[in-house]
């Protein structure tokens, strides 16, 4: 006779490895690099993209937060101050919290709609609706 934990262990191999992955979607690491008195976020392209938001926004977003000028060339996001990486990837979690997860179905399937004067967050996925603040 079998044992709970092997008869578990037995059931946890059955599983298709895809029910075992986390989630689909991950929140992209910031890559930094501090210069001087200034901190480039190397992959902020990258970063914006996978969020399916407009760069001009999420640097908005950054730069209040993170109360420092700044500005996009190429690829990169030159803030004019040193900053850890931890403290900006806090940032930008926060920024997918509020602008990109779904405050209904909480997938990232979202997109900005605007009507009339108003700008909603919409949900591909479930097809829910939910204001937000503006920056």
């Amino acid at each position: 006779m079998e044992t709970y934990e092997r008869l578990l262990e037995n059931a946890i191999e059955k599983i298709p490895k895809k029910a075992h992955e986390k989630d689909r979607f991950q929140i992209p690491q910031a890559i930094t690099e501090i210069q001087g008195n200034k901190t480039l976020i190397k992959n902020f392209s990258d970063i914006a993209g996978t969020l399916r938001r407009e760069p001009g926004h999420l640097m908005k977003y950054l730069l209040k937060e993170l109360a420092t000028p700044g500005n996009i060339q190429g690829p990169a996001l030159i803030l004019q101050r040193k900053l850890p990486q931890d403290f900006i990837q806090q940032k930008i979690v926060n920024y997918v919290n509020e602008f990109v997860l779904c405050k209904v179905c909480g997938e990232p399937d979202t997109k900005f709609v605007k009507e009339g004067r108003i700008t909603f967050i919409h949900c591909d996925a479930c097809g829910g609706r939910s204001s937000y603040r503006h920056i």
